[in-house]
């Protein structure tokens, strides 16, 4: 029997780092919101990994924050270990990387959820979305409670049907052993939604009392710390950090893996489900790299107040008898204790290609959805969807605009639009390579790009939106001062040169044109510039960053353009490729599939070809006419 309880305007459905952002969003647009779990000790667990950030993932991060999200500002507070990776490379690839006291992270992520106005949090079971006439009303709780809405995010991450193997044993769980959602997967089915089975996994937790330290390298977090949210100054997270350590695999570990590869879910065909190509699990690795001697292992802590590490690197699905001897062969965990067995997850989550640009269902309006059961993998991403998919539930409601993050925006628009383009058969992950415009795209100027962006919406205050146009004045305020402060050869400046093994100079030059050389720096070149104003490191970052690259900064501004233009040929929602002369049967098929929203999204259709595009081209500049010639004659 079903009760009908209190009213909402969005339920989020999930509470891991999708549905946080989600919910969040949703509530402080004013909206009244519940979010559902399936256990609130799970509110923004780290089944996995014990970091967030890293390559093109910290740049996730840092946009979240600049629209206003939370997960940069709870990683600032929780962190016990930051690095800045792929320093010796360009600015376009620095990624922000700290490693989380996971216990903390999640109480001070459902604390910030217990203080928000209009949210309320609920531990249910979501079995149905209730619908009428194509729309969201409602969502049904195992228990048998209503609760009507207008608006519904799906943020179920890994828990739908979801099953975890460990060599012959399977337990039908989430994560961590905790509860799976096994009823809401047919209710979506019955709704037209297509599903399918991914997998992704996770390495064994050893006991840190167990390893042999002496034996690995330390790895040490950074001493200049830099933060994930734009909110805080490197002095106010500064403190003192935990170290990590390296290790590797060898030919003994490879032995044992190849030995028991018959053991393995993975290869006995007990898994079904399509798993992570960028994080493999190490029998992956052993069969797929079979040349490589070694891989690398990092032993990462979960926290501070645990022995528990995390076997970076080692994920696995084996029998635990082939555990212990395969982590054991390895250097330093000769005498390791296994506290949590590695394992694989399987769960069912959606082809993307069945949303809109803003996360909605195509096929049930007010239905939106975001994170790992999109196809995607990683904290980063999910929370990066959560958000775009609880703002747009926000905008939709508000009757107001919805938010569509360009490619040459953010990589949040670069992630949400391959997920919603194209076909993934397995779990996405955000790289930099994805991005074309990733010069433009770096974690240091998302503030720049987004904080306008989140002020609009009404996710930014308004101290936080004047202190960023404070911030870019003085930015451009000094890159002028830079580019007319003459520097002449003389004997402290030839010194300075010298010193960094730069070329003398042999007439007077710019402040900018030192800048631009290679070896040298904003910073190095302070003796000879005593007139420079008192400013901050997020500034002169800048600075220097729009002086060194200006050429290719240029270069990629008049590319975005170009994109601009296809982006702006509009397609008609109701449009039927079929009917359309000239294009390819496949291009037909994958166009009358996504219904792209423009040109631009139809170029990047697999299975469209540069063919099809100038049919679409001419098609729609007669459709123009016609348009234009009906209006006339009315």
């Amino acid at each position: 029997m079903a009760y009908i309880y209190e009213a909402y305007d969005v339920a989020v459905v999930g509470a891991g780092h999708a549905g946080c952002e989600a919910a969040l969003a949703c509530a402080r647009l004013g909206l009244s919101t519940i979010c559902f779990t399936v256990s609130i000790e799970s509110i923004a667990l780290m089944p996995c990994n014990p970091n967030i950030g890293g390559s093109s993932k910290g740049h996730l991060v840092r946009e979240i924050d600049a629209l206003g999200g939370q997960m940069g500002k709870v990683i600032d507070k929780t962190f016990i270990q930051s690095k800045m990776l792929n320093k010796s490379k360009g600015p376009a690839v620095h990624s922000l990387r700290a490693q989380a006291d996971k216990a903390d992270y999640t109480r001070e992520m459902r604390s910030v959820l217990e203080h928000q106005e209009n949210l309320t949090i609920k531990q249910a079971e979501i079995v149905d979305i209730l619908t009428e006439d194509g729309h969201v009303t409602g969502v049904k709780t195992f228990t048998g409670g209503i609760y009507p809405c207008r608006a519904v995010v799906l943020a179920t991450g890994t828990y739908l049907k979801s099953r975890c193997l460990c060599g012959e044993a399977i337990t039908y769980t989430g994560p961590n052993g905790l509860q799976s959602a096994d009823h809401l997967s047919e209710a979506l089915k019955r709704l037209g939604i297509r599903l399918v089975r991914f997998k992704t996994g996770t390495p064994a937790r050893i006991d840190g009392r167990t390893i042999d330290y002496s034996k690995m390298t330390e790895q040490f977090g950074d001493e200049k710390l830099v933060p994930f949210s734009f909110t805080n100054t490197p002095e106010d997270i500064q403190r003192e950090q935990v170290s990590c350590w390296l290790t590797y695999t060898n030919e003994k570990t490879h032995e044992i893996i190849r030995n028991n590869l018959d053991r393995s879910p993975l290869y006995a065909g007990v898994i079904e489900g399509t798993g992570p190509r960028y994080c493999p699990s190490i029998e992956d690795k052993i069969v797929k790299f079979a040349d490589k001697d070694r891989h690398q292992v990092f032993i990462e802590p979960e926290g501070l107040y645990t022995h528990e590490m995390y076997v970076g690197g080692m994920s696995s699905s084996l029998p635990e008898d082939v555990q212990y001897q395969m982590y054991r062969s390895v250097k330093g965990l000769e005498n390791a204790k296994i506290v949590r067995n590695a394992y694989a997850i399987e769960y069912d989550c959606i082809p993307a290609t069945q949303l809109k640009p803003t996360l909605e269902f195509k096929a049930v309006e007010g239905l939106f959805s975001g994170g790992q059961f999109n196809g995607s993998s990683g904290y980063e991403e999910a929370a990066a969807q959560g958000l775009i998919a609880g703002i747009n539930a926000a905008m939709r409601l508000l009757g107001r605009e919805p938010l569509v993050l360009k490619r040459s925006e953010a990589y949040i628009g670069v992630l949400i639009d391959d997920l919603v383009t194209k076909d993934t058969h397995e779990p996405y992950r955000m790289m930099t390579s994805r991005a074309e415009y990733r010069l433009l795209l770096r974690q240091d100027n998302a503030d720049q790009r987004l904080t306008p962006i989140g002020y609009k919406i009404g996710l930014i205050d308004e101290a936080r939106y004047k202190a960023l146009m404070e911030k870019e004045q003085q930015i451009r305020e000094e890159i002028q001062r830079v580019n007319h402060v003459n520097i002449g050869a003389n004997k402290i400046v030839q010194q300075l040169l010298e010193n960094y093994g730069s070329t003398p100079l042999k007439t007077g030059t710019t402040l900018a044109e030192l800048i631009r050389r290679p070896e040298l720096s904003y910073e190095a070149l302070a003796p000879i510039d005593p007139e420079r104003p008192e400013l901050s490191g997020a500034v002169t970052d800048q600075v220097e960053i729009n002086i060194k690259y200006e050429g290719y900064i240029t270069r990629q501004l008049h590319q975005v353009e170009q994109f601009k233009k296809l982006e702006a040929r509009h397609l008609p929602e109701d449009l039927d490729y079929s009917q359309i002369s000239g294009l390819r049967i496949e291009a037909r098929q994958k166009l009358n599939d996504i219904k792209p929203v423009s040109i631009g999204q139809a170029s990047r259709i697999a299975g469209v070809t540069p063919a099809d595009i100038s049919v679409l081209l001419i098609f729609m500049e007669q459709y123009r006419r016609q348009g234009a010639e009906d209006s006339h004659n009315k």
